[in-house]
């Protein structure tokens, strides 16, 4: 008997770095259109993704401003730029 795996692998990358490359049960993603749950086997998919966050396996989150996603033969590749932590300076310090 076939067994098929549940998961799928995930890439997730910024013009800058390789933010996370692992197997994932599932993936929630914020659309230009609404939002998706992309699953182990989903349908081919091409999508254009607004600010919000990627939520994988509902225990990691990664807040971006925008991307595309791709998902062919079980991968998932998604291409983001990423949201930038502000910096809190005090007047003083910049004396």
């Amino acid at each position: 008997m076939v067994q098929f795996s549940q998961k799928f692998k995930c890439i997730i990358i910024s013009p800058y770095r390789l933010i996370y490359e692992k197997e994932a049960e599932s993936v929630f993603l914020t659309g230009d259109t609404g939002e998706y749950e992309l699953l182990a086997y989903h349908y081919p998919l091409l999508g254009v993704l607004v600010k919000g966050d990627v939520v994988i396996d509902m225990n990691e989150r990664i807040p971006i401003n925008g991307g595309v996603v791709r998902f062919f033969a079980n991968e998932c590749t998604i291409m983001v730029e990423e949201q930038i932590k502000k910096k809190i300076v005090d007047q003083e310090d910049e004396f």
